[in-house]
């Protein structure tokens, strides 16, 4: 499998924080990216938030909340992401949003990178077409709350090849989730 070291997540919303979280929580660096960094700071200072209740349910020591912290840095800007093995977008919703985000990742990010998507309503495939590498391309839809539910929702797209998926399946199982 491929060695995935540092992850992207675009959106610093409730999603992309909870992919954030048990990302670092699995030991990958994770760079937490939003539309400015105030949201990304924002998005960190929530997950603070969340392990310091885990802390004090005495779910987890504060030494190892304070390395899950330290393993996310937030940016306001895709260029950092150019450093990431794997990028999941967890931004809105919407369609023309998500394929600008990925027209514009493609510019930045290597073309080894594998890219996913958190969406539970768009085409993978539609989705893919926009990128350089629809055969690095695949869907990750995590359910919410993302720390709480163990089910992850594995989509190929119609390129998706089997190292993409392999690499999606392996990386689901070393955050905990089912598949």
């Amino acid at each position: 499998m491929t060695d995935i070291r540092t992850l992207g997540v675009i959106g610093a919303g409730q999603m992309g924080i909870g992919i954030a979280q048990v990302s670092a929580q699995a030991g990958y660096d994770v760079i937490l990216s939003d539309i400015d960094l105030p949201r990304a700071e924002k998005g960190k200072a929530n997950i603070a938030k969340l392990l310091a209740r885990a802390v004090d349910k005495e779910k987890m020591t504060q030494s190892e909340a304070d390395a899950v912290l330290a393993r996310i840095t937030p940016v306001g800007e895709l260029a950092p992401l150019a450093g990431a093995q794997f990028v999941i977008e967890a931004a809105t919703e919407r369609r023309e949003v998500k394929e600008q985000i990925f027209k514009s990742l493609c510019e930045i990010v290597p073309a080894s990178t594998f890219l996913a998507t958190n969406t539970s309503s768009i085409s993978i495939t539609r989705l893919a077409s926009v990128t350089d590498r629809p055969e690095r391309f695949i869907g990750l839809h995590f359910m919410n709350p993302v720390p709480l539910m163990k089910l992850v929702e594995v989509i190929r797209g119609l390129a998706t090849d089997q190292q993409t998926y392999d690499m999606a399946i392996g990386f689901a199982e070393r955050l905990e989730k089912t598949t």
